[in-house]
């Protein structure tokens, strides 16, 4: 905990905004990709920090479900 405390203000404002930043993203995006049962890109953002670029790349590229295709009787 010493390290935290002699660390610049500066840096320590900008941790805690990337965190504040990061961690909106990364719940809607792990949400979604558990909702639509994507499990590689779940596993991915759960393991890997890009800053919520990533989640944002899913959330508006890859997060929406597809239309069920219903059987037409006749």
């Amino acid at each position: 905990m010493d390290q935290l405390s002699s660390m610049p203000t500066w840096m320590t404002l900008l941790v805690l905004l990337s965190i504040a930043w990061t961690l909106p993203w990364k719940g809607v995006a792990l949400w979604k990709s558990a909702r639509n049962k994507h499990l590689v890109w779940f596993i991915v953002m759960l393991v890997v920090n890009t800053l919520a670029i990533l989640e944002i790349i899913y959330i508006f590229g890859f997060s929406k479900r597809k239309p069920e295709v219903k059987p037409i009787d006749g």
